[in-house]
């Protein structure tokens, strides 16, 4: 019996050790694609620091140059993800400029490694800016990629991720402590007006047409719109007005019949836009960015 306790011991202390020895995830996002190989390279640097890391992908599909889609990607994936999450982000047309290269720590105890050219927007304002420091490349960079000025992503951010989430710096040796604010993209935040609420369409339900808004459940419930009731709903592009029309709010898509519009809440619990069965983005022409805005009225 004693034999047993003392086994049953050790396995339990070897496995305290390991948990202990657990480190935070590192999480990248791209617009690469995976055609190439970029990301493979990006994950091979951060396995060279610590083979223990774990590396996860957010997505490598967002489209060339979009920081704005870059940054409602982040917004959307990091509150899931538990604090001390590195993420590195790297949507970066300006790689090689003199665009800041920081890493931010939210509010909620996340890390982004990131160009801070917009990227950052929408987790500032939703997580909370609690420090930023911009990355030291004379001590957090890649050795000997000094020539090379057009992948930050291996050379830079991939590195100095992995390093922050392996424990090999703490974030105070990252880079000089910068004043907490970020280059931020404008864009149309979710207000109240009478019996109409406006706001953005950060991105689209890329699978199946729908229009997501940044209009939350909790500011769409103070227009008392109940189940099956009809919404006036106008879309625009700049100046330029793409789409009106009447819809039912519902709780699901077949509430309506095949091909017809609908408003309802999306996953997120914002307010969506969609067609039963079908493409609203594609049939009305309709698309997602900073410069589009949503309109609802009861």
């Amino acid at each position: 019996m004693k034999r047993i306790c003392y086994f049953l011991f050790i396995v339990l202390l070897a496995a305290c050790r390991q948990a202990a020895q657990q480190l935070p995830a590192v999480v990248f996002q791209t617009d690469f694609g995976l055609k190439d190989g970029a990301v493979s390279a990006m994950k091979g640097v951060a396995t060279g620091v610590d083979a223990r890391l774990k590396l996860y992908d957010l997505t490598h599909e967002i489209p060339a140059y979009n920081i704005w889609e870059a940054a409602y990607r982040l917004e959307q994936t990091a509150p899931y993800w538990p604090a001390g999450t590195v993420f590195v982000s790297v949507v970066d047309p300006g790689v090689g400029t003199e665009r800041r290269s920081v890493v931010m720590r939210s509010k909620s105890g996340h890390y982004f490694v990131t160009p801070d050219n917009g990227t950052l927007t929408l987790v500032a304002r939703s997580l909370g800016i609690d420090a930023i420091r911009q990355i030291d490349e004379s001590v957090n960079r890649r050795q000997n990629s000094g020539q090379s000025y057009t992948f930050h992503g291996r050379d830079v951010y991939a590195y100095t991720g992995a390093r922050l989430a392996a424990g090999a710096i703490s974030f105070e040796q990252v880079g000089a402590l910068l004043p907490d604010s970020v280059v931020r993209i404008p864009y149309q935040q979710a207000t109240l007006q009478g019996d109409s609420i406006s706001g953005n369409i950060p991105i689209l339900d890329i699978q199946y047409g729908n229009i997501w808004t940044n209009i939350p459940d909790s500011l769409f419930k103070q227009l008392h719109i109940q189940a099956g009731q009809q919404l006036s709903v106008s879309i625009s592009h700049g100046n330029n007005m793409v789409y009106t029309g009447t819809m039912p709010f519902a709780h699901t898509f077949g509430e309506v019949a095949e091909g017809k519009p609908l408003g309802y809440m999306n996953s997120l619990m914002n307010f969506s836009v969609a067609l039963n069965m079908g493409s609203f983005a594609d049939s009305f022409h309709v698309r997602s960015g900073a410069d589009w805005t949503i309109t609802i009225r009861k």
